[in-house]
């Protein structure tokens, strides 16, 4: 799956919008419920099923909602690991690393073709590990950019399969209520939605987990890239190599 900036920040407004939607149909359930069985030809052994099974299904509901709301406080973090990682990758940090890297090479360098003696040996032997600290930083770029636009894929792929959760809870929600309101329909469709809200439920925690490992895993990823921003045989003393000698 490509990661596709346009396409996750609609996702988002969607998602926003379902949650408005969602809570306004959740409100009508109880008023409906209530409507419905408050009736002398209603008997207790049909009304407080009903109830009851209304009752779990706007609690079902609220937790579907409020995870939602949840996982939404990071809804615009994948477009913003994407960037990120094509500043990584781009002109602004590896480009430059690559430049530095090819200019400082031993082959590259210009003044020992006209240079010779203890000055020029020096020198010479002064920029050696540039082209290596160089390098190393282009690996380096490619490993975070790699690392970042795996989460803003995962991401995105994740908050994609959250609207279609909410969109199906929400057609839940909107039948739920018009069973209610015919009051014979109601057993059975809350029975029904009940079931289809467990099953929401168990989505929302599975594609959680899902994500978690993603991340988890890129996150293993970038202790070892601090590691090797740490190595001493591109980095002596963790600095860039000196150019002085």
């Amino acid at each position: 799956m490509a990661f596709n900036v346009a396409q996750t920040q609609a996702t988002t407004e969607k998602l926003n919008t379902g949650v408005t939607t969602m809570s306004a149909k959740l409100d009508l359930i109880g008023p409906a419920v209530e409507k419905a069985m408050n009736h002398w030809y209603i008997p207790d052994a049909i009304a407080k099923p009903v109830i009851w099974a209304a009752n779990k299904l706007i609690e079902l509901g609220s937790w579907i909602l409020d995870k939602i709301v949840e996982c939404l406080k990071g809804v615009a973090a994948p477009v913003m690991f994407f960037l990120d990682a094509q500043d990584w990758q781009g002109s602004s940090i590896r480009g430059k690393a690559s430049g530095v890297a090819g200019n400082v090479a031993g082959e590259a360098l210009k003044a020992p073709l006209s240079w010779t003696g203890e000055g020029a040996t020096a020198y010479t032997g002064a920029v050696k590990g540039q082209p290596t600290a160089a390098t190393q930083i282009e690996t380096t770029s490619d490993k975070l950019a790699t690392a970042l636009t795996v989460c803003a894929v995962a991401g995105a792929a994740f908050y994609l399969a959250l609207l279609a959760v909410l969109i199906k809870a929400i057609v839940v929600m909107v039948a739920a209520a018009a069973a209610a309101a015919t009051g014979v329909g109601a057993p059975v469709g809350f029975a029904a939605a009940v079931g289809e809200a467990l099953s929401d439920a168990g989505i929302i925690t599975g594609l959680v987990v899902t994500l978690v490992g993603v991340l988890t895993a890129q996150a293993t990823q970038m202790a070892v890239i601090k590691g090797e921003a740490n190595d001493s045989s591109a980095f002596p003393g963790g600095k860039w190599p000196s150019a002085t000698v």
